[in-house]
């Protein structure tokens, strides 16, 4: 099972951290990181993204990293006096209108290799050729953006629950991320068995985790130890139980082939019917009917209800459904969380099609995670998205 360890964070020294926060590198535009610089010479974009922050450079990565010393020399970022865990809450309402009051706790998980289980991905990756975190760790010698785990083991959340010393709140697009660190041995200590009593699952952060794995092993073979910082990284983990979890499904977007030829090939494995216009109240018929919808350029919708027998060997995922139904046809896929963007997607012709999927159960994902399985990739979108910024990590 896997190392899951308290250690000295880093955080901002400012008051208003709403300035200085963001979200993940990789959900943000280059306007909206543009307009995070903007905010404040400190916002954490100024070394996190710095592909635009620092365009111009001649080496973006090289002035990332100049402005992280900077920053840790002039007391922008102060180290804790000693090691402990953050827990991180956010408090919500969700997309149903139900209040939710998420706990996790912020530590460093144990890099493992692939395959040896103890962390496990719970899904498909698709292909990032840019070294863009890899060259980010070795300027920063840091952890930025926490990878997010889901831990198998029970009992987590109640762990949890007490409040911790607080240290830091923002309040942002109606969600309140509140931070509490803890630091007292027993606590401590009760955080870091229950977490590694059970195996830990990759809910976001597949790519990141990767780039730990690689600068672990080039940590090791510079310095022919494997007992260093590197050994583990930065990790929001939370428990796998519905009351603590808001996922939404990412829908399919489809190009190539036309419109026509797509619904043909799912007509053979699912029957089509009228549906109604696509909307967000939609999405709860899907989980309720069993279905999914498609929509075709003129936004109508049809409902596909699997035909029987069409889907004995497939598990049952929509998105493993449709990847089975479209095997033999050459399209391409593109992902989004959003039934308004899907729409306008595909009434503006940047996709000719796409297919509102329903979002994947905890049950699912758990069994998928026991019985060391896949799902296809973009199966789950978590949200809301932890904030980069309220815990770092120095890796020296």
């Amino acid at each position: 099972m896997p190392r899951f360890e308290p250690f000295p964070a880093l955080r901002y020294a400012a008051r208003d951290l709403a300035a200085v926060t963001a979200p993940p590198y990789d959900v943000l535009s280059v306007k909206e990181v543009a307009g995070l610089a903007a905010r404040s010479p400190e916002n954490v974009v100024h070394v996190d993204v710095p592909a635009v922050t620092h365009a111009t450079a001649k080496d973006p990565y090289a002035a990332a990293g100049e402005v992280w010393r900077r920053w840790l020399t002039e007391g922008v970022l102060a180290v804790d006096d000693e090691p402990g865990f953050t827990i991180y809450r956010m408090r919500f309402t969700d997309e149903h209108g139900d209040e939710r009051d998420l706990a996790a706790v912020v530590g460093a998980l144990e890099v493992v290799d692939e395959g040896a289980g103890g962390v496990l991905a719970h899904e498909r990756t698709t292909p990032k050729a840019s070294t863009d975190r890899l060259d980010l760790t070795r300027a920063t010698d840091a952890n930025l953006s926490p990878v997010w785990g889901l831990s198998l083991a029970r009992g987590l959340t109640e762990l949890l629950r007490e409040a911790g010393e607080p240290v830091g709140r923002v309040d942002v697009e109606g969600v309140a991320h509140v931070v509490e660190r803890v630091t007292d041995p027993v606590r401590v200590a009760a955080i870091a068995d229950l977490v590694s009593s059970d195996e830990v699952l990759i809910a976001d952060g597949h790519h990141r985790y990767g780039v730990a794995r690689m600068f672990r092993d080039e940590v090791r073979s510079l310095t022919g130890r494997a007992d260093g910082t590197a050994e583990l990284t930065l990790a929001y983990v939370g428990e796998l139980v519905p009351e603590q979890l808001s996922i939404r499904a990412i829908h399919r977007l489809y190009a190539g082939a036309d419109h026509a030829r797509l619904r043909e090939a799912l007509a053979r494995c699912f029957e089509l019917s009228d549906a109604p216009m696509p909307s967000l109240a939609m999405l709860g018929d899907l989980v309720d009917k069993g279905v999914l919808a498609l929509i075709g350029p003129d936004g109508a919708a049809e409902f596909m209800t699997p035909r029987p027998g069409a889907f004995d060997d497939v598990r049952a995922l929509d998105g493993a459904w449709l990847e089975h139904a479209l095997a033999d046809l050459p399209v391409e896929v593109d992902y989004q969380h959003g039934v308004a963007e899907v729409l306008e997607a595909v009434v503006s012709g940047r996709a000719h099609s796409a297919v509102l999927i329903s979002p994947v159960s905890i049950a699912e994902i758990e069994r998928t995670a026991r019985e060391r399985l896949l799902m296809p990739p973009k199966s789950t979108f978590f949200t809301p998205k932890v904030r980069t910024g309220l815990v770092l990590r120095s890796l020296l």
